[in-house]
């Protein structure tokens, strides 16, 4: 490669770099632990999802029956959007379509005031809708605030969505739309990074120099680990593009292609269902159990799941339900299914089995879910992206040191050298009090009753605040490694401690119990510390060579300074 194209590459992957490497450390480091969302859940609520799965029956009829208490429900739209585990719903219910129920409605304001916020009142009291989160295992109602958890958190960081409290929209929220920059950004960085290191790929692959000084430690790190990690990467790059970046992504096509009909868009890429059906306004005569079908339905889809249960017009005459269900991933990687019940004289209309029926649409939808999820090869294979998505971790880490070794030279302005040092202290300080800040957080809510989304966001924010503070404030990167990885080693250790003191969650307790994802936790950060503490123990084994180093090139010093006076 000639110095011309050499020195584009690596300009411009030095550049894209480090203007995303803060951000794109805490997307890749809460997109490892969101792997297990669902894990995290269960472990804070102490609610073992695995062994409530094939016990905990879904009742629709009691989901029903519980808004038929506050609601009148003839004529509404009612829809359960099954959560990824199986476990609970999200539940939506639209205004009626009968008049004379919405006449009702309107005559009491006063009822319609209280049901505004999130809950069973739901969506804007002003056509009395509803949107609510179900637990089928407790049946009970979970307002969205309240049932926030540590998974729900971290998934979310993982794409910015905190940051849309910041009132920036550019076609699309503040916190998508910088993740999704981000995501271009990282891309980009790949690619250059690839090609600048093209010519040698192979051989520095197989080139690692541990006892060398550190910017070739870290050089050799950064690139080994890059070399490993490029596909996955590479489709998390990709992917994460389509994903969060879909939002104005799309805009041109909905504004052009589909006249500004976005949700006619939607619908042709089979994101959501809008059938609409007549209503009738004359009572449903036949009687019907909810709970019956869908447990006929589920006995037909062999090998895969209820992924939503909408029900029109309910208890009118022109009554329907439609089942959408999708394949599980051992039986077909992609596929969709869809039945049409009509009520009224026991007739499916329309009936497409998820295994067997999968379009263009499915199969690239499917691709691109199934890739950044990882939800295809069970819980192997999502320990196996957390490793990727850790090693990732490292390779940003070790970028950002290896760009401030390169500039921390005598030829480069004092102005300079000083900025690019505080460049990397933040960043530094910022990156690495995660860890211990995540544990530490985690812990806190283990002594807190019904903690929810303020609680979250209170403890983990200012306790990542104080810590970066410090460590930014004593301007020592050697200090911000060794002390954040005894907090680590401290804190990740410490969680599965005080969970088995506090709620009896020994390691043996929960296996016997089934609570296997509740031990996967327990063990993970039990990982996690000892990993912390080899990493400690190397760094303080590393340091004392190097002091006795020094102080042995002293003596020699010292010795011949005596020598040459005598």
């Amino acid at each position: 490669m000639d110095n011309r194209n050499y020195n584009i590459y690596f300009h411009t992957h030095t550049i894209s770099g480090i203007f995303i490497c803060a951000l794109l450390y805490v997307m890749f480091f809460a997109g490892s632990f969101s792997f297990f969302k669902d894990d995290i859940a269960a472990w804070q609520k102490n609610e073992s999802i695995t062994a409530q799965r094939g016990v905990t029956e879904r009742d629709f009829k009691h989901v029903l029956d519980s808004l038929a208490a506050n609601h009148t429900l003839k004529g509404r739209d009612i829809e359960f959007s099954m959560q990824r585990h199986g476990m609970g719903a999200y539940v939506s219910m639209s205004a009626s379509h009968d008049s004379t129920v919405k006449a009702k409605v309107k005559k009491k304001p006063e009822e319609r005031k209280k049901g505004r916020g999130r809950g069973r009142g739901g969506r804007g009291g002003n056509d009395d809708s509803a949107f609510f989160t179900y637990n089928f295992g407790q049946k009970k109602v979970v307002e969205y605030q309240a049932g926030y958890d540590m998974g729900e958190f971290l998934y979310r960081l993982h794409f910015l969505a905190q940051l849309n409290v910041i009132p920036i929209y550019l076609g699309a929220p503040f916190g998508y739309l910088l993740a999704g920059i981000v995501s271009f950004l990282f891309l980009f960085a790949l690619i250059t990074g690839l090609m600048l290191h093209w010519d040698k790929i192979v051989s520095n692959f197989f080139t690692f120099r541990p006892w060398a000084k550190w910017k070739t430690v870290w050089t050799d790190l950064h690139t080994g680990l890059g070399v490993i990690q490029f596909p996955f990467q590479f489709i998390f790059a990709v992917t994460g593009i389509v994903l969060i970046a879909n939002t104005f992504l799309m805009t041109p096509y909905a504004t052009y292609l589909y006249k500004g009909d976005s949700e006619k868009m939607y619908q042709s890429l089979e994101y959501s269902d809008s059938t609409k059906f007549r209503y009738a306004y004359k009572p449903l005569a036949a009687t019907f159990d909810l709970n019956d079908y869908i447990a006929g339905v589920e006995q037909k889809i062999t090998g895969g799941e209820i992924s939503r249960v909408a029900i029109k017009n309910y208890q009118d005459d022109n009554m329907h339900v439609v089942v959408l269900s999708k394949p599980l991933a051992d039986a077909s990687f992609a596929g969709s299914g869809k039945t049409i019940y009509r009520v009224r004289d026991q007739k499916v209309l329309h009936e497409t089995l998820p295994a067997e029926h999968a379009s263009y649409i499915d199969k690239v939808k499917a691709l691109i879910y199934h890739l950044h999820f990882g939800d295809f090869g069970g819980r192997p294979l999502r320990v196996m992206y957390f490793v990727l998505g850790a090693m990732g971790c490292v390779v940003i880490i070790s970028g950002i040191l290896i760009w401030l070794v390169a500039r921390d030279k005598n030829s480069i302005p004092k102005h300079k050298r000083v900025f690019n040092f505080w460049t990397a202290n933040v960043f530094m300080a910022a990156c690495m009090s995660m860890l211990p800040v995540t544990a530490f957080t985690m812990i806190v809510l283990l002594f807190l009753k019904n903690a929810g989304q303020s609680e979250i966001y209170h403890w983990y924010f200012y306790s990542w605040l104080a810590l970066g503070v410090y460590f930014i404030v004593r301007r020592d990167l050697a200090v911000t490694n060794r002390q954040t990885t005894l907090l680590s080693a401290v804190t990740c250790f410490l969680l599965p401690l005080l969970d088995g003191i506090l709620r009896d969650n020994w390691f043996w307790n929960t296996y016997a119990r089934r609570a296997y994802d509740i031990l996967f936790i327990d063990l993970l950060f039990l990982s996690l510390a000892v990993i912390s503490v080899v990493v400690l123990m190397k760094v303080w084994k590393a340091q004392a060579i190097k002091e006795v180093g020094s102080v042995t090139a002293v003596e020699k010093k010292t010795r011949r300074t005596r020598e040459a006076v005598l």
